[in-house]
């Protein structure tokens, strides 16, 4: 049995344990956004709809979080709803967001916010977006409202949200310095820690001895992380391919790094994408659907974490897309192993919140069930599955061991 093979795993005294979700996952009728007509225009077989029906259920997940043990959430708000129309804010919106931050901070939880988790109003879109620079101006002018409003609830920032994934190179060049200038304009209002939350995936050569996906491996992760991490260092943006800039703002506007990592991703250098097959001995059929993630490699905790040896850390996503529960705790207690190694190896790692509280809209789909809870999407009830419960006594415990893994990893 899995559970006679786990060493305990003990976390440093203060760590942070947590979940989280965004927004637009879960709210349901964002109808200003530009996820909202973008599901319409690409004829999705399954919008977001009501998703979780969260905006009008927030109270609800407020209390899952704190009857789950979780000492800290993360979630976004919506620009769209702030401000759906151009320079009109709307106040009940505003409000909600207050309400469901100061809620959490009463029930004794630390608040991650999220200003943009890959959507804005639709307004916005139309101009372009973050594809043109001119658009600086509105993204400011949102942040210059909203950020003293939620400030006195929130213990930690997430400017932006996995931007570093995004194929066009003007695009991430531009969302760099959006970025550092929301870091700026919060610190104006707040003295917590801020970033911006970095998808680290981690690209390996498909054939590892072969010197073309050696090549491009080293490309993508040139690209898609290091990029990112130059920047924030030195406060040059560098993109292959692209004169580098040199933008003195942009050094240093990370106070931590956050975190969301999954797992590996294979360069095939034989195919135009490069973004190779997984190795059909890794495959785990989780889902009734072709995913990305569908093999466990938690060798990329260590892998992609001990590189970032100069802040402090914190895991603002990492969870398991599975219908059988059981993979989810297994998969909890072989990252978290991986974790606690690459915090012994000398990582500050501060946190870990798990992706994500609820089984929610997957941006495309409700097939992929990453929650701690499931969601009946007709009811909007919400019910916690045995993985909750395992993981709210890896929190009272700090850690997990094998006779935890023994009560809920059942034959």
């Amino acid at each position: 049995m899995f559970e006679e093979f786990v060493t305990e795993t003990k976390m440093p005294d203060g760590f942070i344990w947590g979940s989280g979700y965004a927004g637009h996952q879960v709210e349901g009728n964002n109808v200003n956004s530009n996820r909202w007509e973008w599901e319409i225009k690409a004829e999705f077989e399954e919008k977001s709809g009501m998703a979780c029906n969260s905006y009008e259920l927030y109270k609800t997940d407020i209390e899952l979080v704190r009857t789950l043990g979780h000492q800290a959430f993360r979630t976004s708000v919506e620009w769209a709803r702030i401000e759906p129309e151009e320079g009109v804010f709307n106040k009940e919106a505003t409000d909600h967001y207050k309400k469901l931050f100061s809620e959490l901070k009463e029930n004794g939880i630390k608040v991650f916010a999220t200003l943009v988790h890959f959507t804005w109003p639709l307004w916005f879109d139309k101009k372009g977006g973050f594809t043109n620079s001119d658009n600086f101006r509105y993204f400011e002018r949102f942040l210059e409202y909203i950020v003293p409003e939620i400030a006195p609830y929130v213990d930690f920032w997430n400017v932006m949200n996995e931007f570093n994934l995004h194929g066009d190179p003007v695009y991430k060049t531009n969302c760099v310095k959006a970025h550092a200038r929301g870091y700026h304009i919060i610190k104006k209002y707040s003295k917590v820690p801020v970033s911006s939350a970095h998808a680290f995936v981690m690209y390996m050569p498909k054939r590892p001895n072969d010197a073309m996906d050696i090549a491009m491996t080293k490309y993508f992760d040139a690209k898609d992380n290091e990029f990112f991490f130059h920047a924030m260092r030195t406060g040059e943006i560098l993109q292959p391919m692209f004169d580098g800039e040199l933008v003195p703002e942009v050094k240093g506007t990370v106070d931590f790094w956050s975190v969301n990592i999954y797992t590996r991703t294979l360069i095939d250098s034989r195919i135009s994408h490069c973004l190779g097959d997984r190795y059909k001995h890794k495959r785990i059929k989780m889902i009734d659907m072709d995913f990305y993630l569908e093999e466990f490699y938690p060798e990329c905790i260590i892998a992609n974490l001990t590189r970032l040896n100069d802040k402090p850390v914190y895991i603002t996503e990492n969870g398991c897309s599975c219908d059988d529960d059981r993979l989810r705790i297994a998969y909890l207690v072989q990252y978290l192993s991986a974790l606690k190694e690459a915090i012994d190896m000398g990582v500050d790692v501060r946190g870990y919140l798990y992706w994500s509280l609820l089984d929610n809209y997957e941006w495309r789909s409700y097939i992929p069930r990453f929650g701690l809870c499931d969601v009946d999407f007709k009811t909007f009830e919400r019910t916690p599955k045995p993985s909750a419960w395992f993981y709210k006594e890896i929190i009272e415990n700090n850690g997990v061991n094998r006779a935890l893994v023994e009560k809920y990893l059942k034959k």
